[in-house]
């Protein structure tokens, strides 16, 4: 008979960083932190290398809203959430150690060619169904034989006129699972997870295929996160004031998902909560809009951490840090279905001790606001402007 468990809060002071915690998550990365980030793109993918050595269990809470590119036509052609950030974060936290692994990298980073036509496209498909693929016949099996089965798949699902032109293979190769697993990206994300030995879990906020509506200071609206993110970010005529989801890039209606049981739990059992670097908006907040995010990050008892970006970020569009923080943690609030104080949903602030340390002023407006500001050694020489992963894994490590 096994003995009754009790629940109690444990506090402790925190070296950052720890050089003791550290050694000891090197020394075992099966039985790592459970630090679990909300992002998107590919601005976390050296920090996730970086994880890999350090814990095998980092969670990673992606948006599914990109519009742009080849996912866009995707999402027009199936109705589906985009999977090209998904794609990113389980190659990023895949095992390169492992058998199979650089081949299938390799095949999933490959982007066909956008000068060729539909025809050569489709033919370029059918060699990599019929295994006479260079690149697929790389992969030793059996993921040759199931990323064949999932091309021949895509090739009898898509429709007559899809363009191939700029397709992502491993976008192609998720979005047939996820069309073959009844619509489940769970499934898929499982799938690939086992068979390339990622060392952590990659999860979409929600499955929905949905859009970002972004309203500026201004009182414009814009549609869709191709409009707001990378280089045309720059062009929006007045900072971006909020943000939420709709069903269709055609309305701006607002919406607000609810997150599934499997990710509210991923929150829940987290180490450590992580805001990370990141596109501010499209990456970040967007990942905090469905509902259940905030509430299951307020029932936790842990460190709650934003990292914000020392680089200039589009987006930001010359925000200060006590207004990013003031921002995230307006979203956050107004997320929770209670009020709930500050330091449930947001406790510290990391920003680097010299490089790109901010001023006392700035500190101390992100202090009035009920956040502790954390000071230390993010940015090397090497990295510079942006953080260092090996620092900030430490650092974050030494917080958990």
């Amino acid at each position: 008979m096994e003995s009754p468990s009790s629940r109690v809060r444990v506090t402790r002071r925190a070296t950052v960083p720890d050089p003791v915690r550290i050694a000891r998550a090197l020394h075992a990365p099966e039985t790592g932190a459970r630090l679990l980030f909300f992002s998107g793109g590919s601005s976390l993918r050296g920090l996730s290398q970086t994880l890999v050595r350090y814990t095998h269990h980092s969670r990673h809470v992606i948006t599914p809203f990109d519009s742009g590119g080849s996912s866009a036509k995707l999402r027009t052609a199936f109705r589906m959430p985009a999977v090209g950030d998904l794609r990113n974060r389980l190659m990023a936290l895949a095992d390169t150690s492992v058998l199979g692994n650089p081949e299938i990298y390799r095949l999933f980073a490959l982007r066909l060619p956008t000068d060729a036509t539909n025809d050569e496209l489709r033919a370029r498909l059918g060699q990599m169904a019929g295994g006479r693929d260079p690149l697929v016949r790389a992969v030793p099996e059996p993921l040759r034989s199931i990323v064949r089965r999932h091309v021949t798949f895509f090739i009898e699902a898509m429709p007559a006129h899809f363009d191939l032109r700029g397709a992502n293979v491993g976008n192609l190769v998720l979005a047939a699972g996820y069309l073959n697993q009844g619509r489940s990206l769970d499934s898929v994300l499982y799938l690939f997870s086992r068979l390339v030995e990622v060392r952590g879990v990659v999860r979409p906020v929600v499955e929905e295929s949905l859009h970002l509506v972004a309203e500026l200071t201004d009182g414009s609206r814009v549609v869709g996160q191709h409009a707001l993110t990378g280089a045309r970010a720059t062009a929006l005529p007045a900072p971006i004031d909020r943000l939420w989801l709709t069903r269709s890039k055609k309305s701006a209606a607002p919406y607000r998902p609810r997150i599934s049981e499997a990710v509210d739990d991923l929150i829940r059992t987290a180490d450590l909560i992580c805001y990370p670097v990141g596109s501010f908006w499209t990456s970040l907040v967007a990942t905090l809009l469905p509902d259940g995010v905030s509430d299951a990050i307020a029932a936790t008892d842990v460190p709650r951490v934003f990292v914000p970006n020392p680089a200039p970020d589009p987006e930001e569009h010359g925000m200060g840090l006590a207004q990013k923080v003031d921002t995230l943690r307006a979203v956050l609030t107004s997320g929770a279905s209670r009020r709930v104080a500050t330091e449930r949903l947001l406790q510290f602030v990391l920003v680097d001790d010299a490089r790109s340390a901010p001023t006392r002023a700035a500190q101390r407006a992100v202090e009035k606001l009920g956040v502790e500001v954390v000071r230390v050694p993010l940015v090397t020489a090497e990295s510079a402007p942006y953080v260092d992963p090996e620092r900030l894994a430490e650092a974050l490590l030494s917080l958990a």
